[in-house]
């Protein structure tokens, strides 16, 4: 999928916009706070109907305005030409338009641009809580299976509706309820569970191959998927310690509670990784991320953001990122970086179509 042009009206710092896109690689030079990033984050708008940085919509419009506007042009790989639009008016639902048509569900468009966005913000996969690393997980795997999106909303709403009869004060909850939600809890659970050891299991291969090319093959790293439906049927692993949930008022077992454990060189690399190690983690985690989707949604090569990914990382793994992402498995890449020499270094490996664009103060000029 190509985005070839993209129209923006007060998205954050984005006054207005009408950029039109190399099929290549498209670079953003600045500094910090002048717009590159938010401009990442509005191509993902449009492909994951949110933001990357808040579950808020709010949160995008810019500052004395009181609405929003994107609106994309895209080509599939067979030419065919696509049109997306979003809008949001301030207290309003925002409002998707494929063509002329507008979405019942905002579910029905997670696939349809494939995208993945490596960004600073990844750091809290590492150092963060397990909800980062189940939210990896999502992100991905909606993207090429719509019953997934589907079962996680079917199990979110049981586990909020248990917990509210774990929480009741004044009464104890029935019982057949409990059992209601609970029989819910697993059913989607035991979907859930499956698609993310299938995932991770098509993940890791590529994932140390891309981190043994970033790094040279300096360190071994590795990814374990951990789940309380690997202590037996989901459905008993929830029941056993309902005594104990309802003491506590909430659900102590379920997929989500599950995490990944995340190693280099066998120990965990939170304790063990230095600022570039993590980094080149991410990384290859990310591009590894990248090759699953465009062997899985449908032979479309993803979107591509990578947002200020050289700071940190020592010359010789700037050098590997490139020569990787300059290759032929890859497709429509948007760059951005405060260094101009990053972004000749990348452009000098580029035999195809480019752009560079300069950005201050939320305008763009090439």
């Amino acid at each position: 999928m190509i985005l070839t042009k993209l129209s923006i009206l007060n998205y954050k710092n984005i006054a207005q916009a009408d950029l039109s896109f190399s099929p290549g690689i498209n670079c953003f030079i600045g500094q910090n706070g002048e717009g590159k990033t938010n401009m990442l984050d509005a191509i993902y708008f449009l492909s994951m109907c949110r933001s990357s940085f808040s579950n808020i919509d709010s949160t995008t419009i810019r500052h004395d305005a009181d609405f929003m506007m994107l609106q994309g042009q895209y080509e599939h790989e067979d030419g065919t030409p696509e049109e997306i639009y979003c809008g949001l008016k301030m207290g309003q639902k925002k409002v998707f338009r494929r063509g002329k048509k507008a979405y019942k569900r905002l579910a029905e468009h997670i696939g349809l641009i494939p995208l993945v966005v490596v960004s600073p913000s990844d750091s809290e996969l590492i150092s963060g809580g397990s909800e980062e690393r189940r939210r990896f997980l999502d992100i991905v795997i909606s993207q090429c299976d719509p019953a997934y999106i589907d079962a996680l909303l079917r199990y979110n709403k049981a586990l909020q509706q248990r917990n509210t009869l774990l929480k009741m004060e004044d009464a104890e909850p029935d019982p057949e309820l409990l059992s209601l939600w609970e029989e819910a809890m697993a059913r989607e659970g035991e979907y859930i569970y499956q698609r993310r050891v299938y995932y991770v299991e098509q993940l890791i291969p590529t994932f140390q191959q891309y981190y043994n090319s970033i790094s040279s093959g300096a360190e071994q790293v590795g990814l374990r998927y951990i789940s309380h439906c690997q202590r037996g049927p989901l459905l008993e692993v929830i029941q056993r310690d309902r005594h104990k949930d309802r003491a506590v008022g909430y659900s102590l077992h379920g997929i989500h509670k599950d995490d990944i454990e995340m190693t280099l060189g066998g120990y965990p690399i939170k304790r063990e990784g230095s600022q570039g190690q993590n980094k080149s983690y991410l990384i290859a985690l990310k591009l590894s991320q990248f090759d699953f989707l465009r062997r899985t949604v449908s032979n479309t090569t993803p979107i591509l953001l990578l947002d200020d990914i050289f700071d940190k990382l020592d010359a010789t793994r700037v050098e590997q990122i490139i020569r990787l992402v300059s290759g032929e498995n890859f497709g429509q890449i948007f760059i951005t970086d405060t260094n101009r020499d990053h972004l000749d270094q990348v452009l000098s490996h580029v035999q195809g179509e480019h752009k560079l664009f300069h950005v201050k103060g939320g305008t763009f000029t090439t």
